[in-house]
């Protein structure tokens, strides 16, 4: 938490802000509800696999609804202060800037908007990472521009001591190797990183459904990332590979249709997208937007 919350007061988690906004904006990734230094505060977190152009865009748009979410639930009491922070997963390799703004106000007059903070693990060493305290910011690992197999393997190894039990070590796993998919820096570690947590786990991952049938359909095709993303691997990977993690968010199989939509939205949109969505989104907010219309279709 002291990550995103630089503050040298005391903080206390109160909990996730569970609101209408949900109902609003299919996107909105994280807002938590905070006590920091005994007042209260709001962390608006969004999950980028880039920082996109609309980023600024969609954070404004989210603030907007956020806000109008608390100010219903305040019975009349001032909506906390909100602060928001991009965590992007991907990108340039030169430094992204540490904050982005999204101004609406005429030109020449004083700004209007929303400002937000950038932080890009993918631009951070393994030790960077390691030093925010938390098992939770290990499993952006694979990401960061120095990760090698031999950091990696000590990062599978602060997992397995620091996961509470063997369900969080499998969503840690999970999430690990999903990072490891994409590969910013060409690394190209996930068949090693594989390995490295089934040798941890003695078959851990094998034995959980779905996370077994991923790991098993990563070896068979070699996963191949980097700049080379074809539409065959598009329509094939994302088809079997993501499709059924995004069954492991939603919590059941997909139906036929939704698997159909993966498909269709990886040739129409990009793999990329379905990514994204797979990174930023769980529960029935994938659901939703796997019914929703496709914007280029």
């Amino acid at each position: 938490m002291r990550a995103l919350v630089p503050e040298s007061r005391p903080i206390e988690v109160l909990g996730w802000v569970d609101s209408q906004v949900t109902n609003i904006e299919r996107r909105l990734d994280k807002a938590l509800r905070l006590r920091v230094g005994g007042e209260p505060r709001v962390l608006h977190v969004e999950f980028c696999f880039s920082l996109r152009e609309d980023v600024p865009d969609r954070i404004f748009e989210y603030l907007g609804f956020l806000f109008a979410a608390l100010r219903l639930e305040s019975s009349g009491a001032p909506v906390p202060p909100i602060e928001s922070v991009a965590v992007v997963l991907s990108g340039r390799r030169r430094r992204l800037p540490k904050a982005g703004k999204r101004r609406i106000a005429w030109p020449g007059r004083p700004f209007s908007g929303a400002r937000f903070r950038i932080d890009a693990v993918y631009q951070r060493t393994v030790s960077e990472l390691r030093a925010r305290g938390s098992v939770l910011w290990l499993v952006f690992a694979p990401l960061a521009r120095n990760a090698t197999a031999a950091t990696l393997r000590e990062v599978v190894a602060e997992i397995h001591a620091g996961a509470k039990g063997a369900e969080e070590r499998a969503e840690l796993y999970t999430a690990l190797l999903v990072m490891a998919t994409i590969d910013p820096w060409g690394h190209n570690l996930l068949k090693e990183l594989i390995i490295m947590v089934e040798d941890k786990e003695e078959g851990l991952l094998r034995r959980t459904p779905i996370i077994g049938e991923m790991i098993i359909e990563a070896e068979q095709r070699g996963e191949q990332r980097g700049e080379q993303r074809g539409e065959e691997r598009g329509q094939k990977a994302i088809a079997e590979l993501l499709g059924r993690l995004f069954a492991r968010r939603i919590g059941r199989r997909l139906t036929a249709e939704e698997e159909r939509s993966i498909v269709e939205r990886a040739r129409v949109n990009g793999p990329d997208e379905v990514e994204a969505a797979l990174i930023e989104l769980e529960g029935e907010a994938l659901v939703r937007w796997l019914a929703e219309p496709m914007r280029n279709a």
